[in-house]
């Protein structure tokens, strides 16, 4: 049997029909679409097994006497399937005993012949209508898995990077390719990650290329693949990274530093969806989703001569910006102890305890190289060698925020940070902060707090 994913939380059922008399077949059909009723039909048990998936889009209505292996049979197999398929079972005079025990068996109801066809349609709906409800319980938790799945990767409850985990459930499920914006360190290979492991391409490879870590010599090469002989000391075929990726996701990071030609030749893979290998005149074609990444300016580097205008569009068909970490400063306490955690599990040695200095340098620096940067700062605080490195350096950072501006940051940190704790109650985080709720309210108000949810 083939495994039919649900793709929609609620798909359009349909009752598939399986009995070998031709003539109680189309009766059926016929009784079923003029109630409006989608309908299949097979003819044995092994065409319906052709049709049938776990979380098939349905119901099952089969005669109990059938050639070959028989409604018993099915019962049995789609009840090891899917537990929760409802199977409706057509018996003849005399096979009473049998529906019983396919009852006991799973099967949700049994029809003795002859019946009306409005029987046949009353037990059909609700048998509908018991589907239609287990298929959307089982989207809905699918969805809730792949969110709770996501905060955990994408860690952050800043306004920024709700935006971002809401843009990967919404792209996810695309085919359109899609372009990441963010600074160095900013987590764009594992957006990308999320991306593919989100969407139908998760079984496939993800193949990821620093763009500007190739040299220009065997960027076409390693890119699209090579035939034996197709240059000096290409001893075989090499396959490239792109039809590497086929069936999943190809990640080109740093995508500015493309070469030009080899910018030309990928824009035309990504329109023709095929690709010729280096030496070879034959077109493979291939099947993947490509997410780009940049720090860079596209449009501006297109003006400069550095990147080509159509690639631009063709790769920017999705966008998705990331936040950089000094604009989402209510997050360094949750990454930070995060890090600490993974980095004391990693080095075998006990995080260190909470200190509210130590905090405050951590929110009033500006972090040029992002969560990266707070990760590797975690890194030295679990080994006691931060002392005199940035941001705990004795010099001031050489551009140090605002009084004011490094009092609200701190402030909007603690709040976001009890907030969550506390599971969004307003009464348990005043209690906690020691300050008053209507103050507390105010001060969510005014660093909108509340648009996080």
């Amino acid at each position: 049997m083939t495994d039919a994913p649900l793709t929609s939380p609620t798909p359009t059922l349909s009752v598939l029909i399986v009995e070998d008399d031709p003539d109680v077949r189309l009766g059926c059909e016929q009784a079923l679409q003029l109630e409006g009723i989608a309908t299949q039909s097979a003819g044995s048990v092994e065409q319906a097994r052709k049709r049938l998936g776990a979380n098939f889009a349905g119901v099952v209505v089969s005669d109990i006497r059938l050639p070959g292996a028989d409604g018993m049979a099915l019962l049995r197999e789609l009840h090891a399937l899917d537990p929760e398929l409802p199977v409706v079972l057509i018996t003849g005079h005399g096979d009473v005993s049998l529906a019983v025990q396919a009852m006991k068996d799973g099967a949700y109801d049994f029809i003795e012949k002859p019946f009306a066809p409005e029987h046949l349609v009353d037990v059909t709906r609700r048998a509908l209508d018991k589907r239609r409800l287990t298929l959307e319980v089982r989207a809905l938790r699918a969805r809730l898995e792949s969110q709770d799945q996501l905060e955990a990767r994408l860690i952050g409850r800043s306004p920024a990077m709700v935006r971002v985990r809401q843009l990967i459930g919404d792209l996810a499920n695309s085919a359109a390719d899609v372009l990441i914006f963010g600074e160095t360190g900013t987590g764009k290979e594992l957006v990308a990650r999320c991306l593919h492991e989100a969407g139908p391409r998760r079984h496939g490879n993800f193949v990821a290329i620093n763009c500007g870590g190739l040299p220009d010599t065997l960027f076409e090469s390693e890119i699209f693949g090579h035939e034996a002989g197709a240059y000096t000391g290409a001893g075989k075929r090499r396959i490239g990274k792109i039809e590497h990726a086929s069936g999943g996701t190809l990640f080109l990071d740093e995508i500015e530093s493309m070469p030009v030609a080899m910018q030309i030749k990928l824009l035309r893979v990504l329109q023709e969806r095929c690709l010729e290998r280096l030496g070879s005149n034959t077109s493979v074609p291939i099947d993947c989703r490509v997410v780009a990444a940049t720090k860079e300016d596209l449009l501006t580097l297109s003006g400069q001569g550095r990147f080509r205008n159509d690639l631009y569009y063709r790769l920017s068909v999705a966008t998705l910006p990331l936040p950089p970490l000094r604009e989402r400063r209510e997050d360094i306490p949750l990454l930070f102890e995060h890090f600490l955690l993974q980095a004391a599990a990693r080095h075998q040695r006990p995080a260190p305890p909470a200190d509210p200095a130590r905090l405050q340098q951590l929110l009033a620096y500006d972090w040029p190289g992002n969560v990266r940067e707070l990760r590797n700062v975690a890194d030295r605080c679990v080994l006691g060698i931060e002392a005199g490195v940035a941001p705990f350096a004795a010099a001031a950072p050489a551009a140090p925020l605002a009084l004011a501006e490094s009092v609200e940051s701190f402030e909007r940190a603690l709040i976001a940070d009890a907030l969550g704790r506390h599971g969004g109650s307003l009464s348990r985080t005043a209690e906690a902060l020691g300050v008053a709720k209507t103050t507390l309210h105010d001060k969510i108000r005014k660093y909108r707090l509340g648009e996080q949810g």
